[in-house]
Order: structure tokens, then C-alpha cells, then sequence
């Protein structure tokens, strides 16, 4: 209960410190550069999120298969979307967040730890494979009318 606050207060500081943060930036070395800046930063934020996603989701599908807990590869997958977001979001603030879960150490740091509270439970999974059948039974009634000329396609 203690860590809402926190969150909301941060939440709510972010958006005067990435001002705050772009007047300095663009003060020093130029509104278009800044701007440019802000743009390419979005850029790769989509690129993150195009390449790392489909390789954590393919990750977390080995994993499953092979019988492995998924913990792990999910949280890093996790934190690389995350990171990918930020990068998205306009701002000198959040891309250096972003820039900090890209690292491989600091994401290692932050799954350790998440891992040793006990934040993320993965007890429970179990990877079943199922087929259809291709059966072609339908169950249910049919009733045909075959006196009801009046609605047919074959009129003249």
C-alpha cells in the first residue's frame, strides 16, 4: 500500500521533468536538433519493439516447450518492451530510463531482483499440445421446406 503514492507522485512528476528536461536540451543545442533527437528516439523505440518483441515471444515458447519455467526469459522480455515504450515516448527522461533497461546488466539487476521478492509467480504453467479432429459431423436438426416456392432462387 505504501508504494502507490510513490508511484502516483512519480507518475505525476514525469511529464514537468521531461519539460523541464527538453527547455534545457533545446536551449543548449537547438530546437530542431531536439526535436530530431526526439524523433529518432521514437524511431528505434519502434524498432525495439518490432525485433526484441518476437524474439522474447519465441524465447518464451522454447522455454514452455523444453519444460522450463519461463520466468526469466518473460521478465526480460518484459523489460525490453518496456524499454522499447519508453523509447517511444517524447522525452529525454523516459529514453534514458529506456536506455537503462536495455542494458543487459542492469536488466539482469532488475530480474534478479524482481525474482528474489517473489514479485512474479510462474507455479501453475503447464504447456498442453491439442489437435482438432477435422471431423465433418455437425450435431443439430435440419428442417427443410420443400413446398415454400415463394422465396426460391429459381423463379422465372
Amino acid at each position: 500500500m505504501r508504494r502507490f503514492p510513490v508511484f502516483f507522485w512519480l507518475l505525476l512528476a514525469i511529464p514537468f521533468i521531461e519539460l523541464w528536461l527538453l527547455i534545457k536540451v533545446g536551449s543548449a543545442i537547438g530546437a530542431l536538433t531536439t526535436i530530431l533527437l526526439l524523433i529518432l528516439s521514437g524511431f528505434f523505440g519502434m524498432y525495439l519493439l518490432r525485433h526484441q518483441g518476437l524474439s522474447s515471444l519465441a524465447k518464451f515458447q522454447h522455454d514452455m516447450q523444453a519444460g522450463q519455467r519461463p520466468a526469466k526469459s518473460l521478465l526480460e522480455g518484459s523489460m525490453m518492451l518496456l524499454s522499447g515504450l519508453l523509447f517511444i515516448i517524447p522525452g529525454f527522461f523516459t529514453d534514458m530510463l529506456g536506455l537503462i533497461l536495455l542494458f543487459p546488466p542492469t536488466r539482469y539487476l532488475l530480474v534478479k531482483a524482481v525474482l528474489k521478492n517473489g514479485v512474479v509467480s510462474a507455479s501453475g504453467f503447464q504447456y498442453t499440445q491439442t489437435s482438432r479432429t477435422h471431423g465433418s459431423d455437425i450435431e443439430g436438426e435440419v428442417i427443410r421446406h420443400t413446398d415454400d416456392t415463394k422465396n426460391s432462387l429459381d423463379r422465372p
